[in-house]
């Protein structure tokens, strides 16, 4: 099983990892708080002091079209916020 699935590069997570030291990343919504922290510190080489989680529900989704009305739904995920130590960076751009 995968812990982290692919981080979050957003202009809002730039500026909080910049300034408070916190990164994003989009995880298994059935890992808890205590493997997402081992995974990021065995991935990143980094020391975790925080993480915190958010679950988002899937949304219904509806638009019309020539052959009529096409609902569906979008996935669920799960986001984990994680604060590192003020000594440690992650990298995201350095295996492009």
């Amino acid at each position: 099983m995968e812990i982290l699935i692919k981080p979050v590069v957003t202009e809002k997570m730039t500026d909080q990892s910049e300034k408070l030291h916190r990164y994003g990343f989009i995880v298994d919504h059935t890992a808890n708080k205590i493997q997402i922290k081992n995974a990021v510190e065995k991935m990143y080489g980094v020391s975790v002091e925080t993480v915190n989680t958010m679950n988002y529900a899937g949304k219904s989704k509806s638009k019309f079209t020539k052959a009529g009305l096409i609902s569906g739904k979008t996935n669920k995920y799960k986001k984990a916020i994680v604060t590192v130590t003020d000594g440690d960076v992650i990298d995201f751009y350095s295996n492009i």
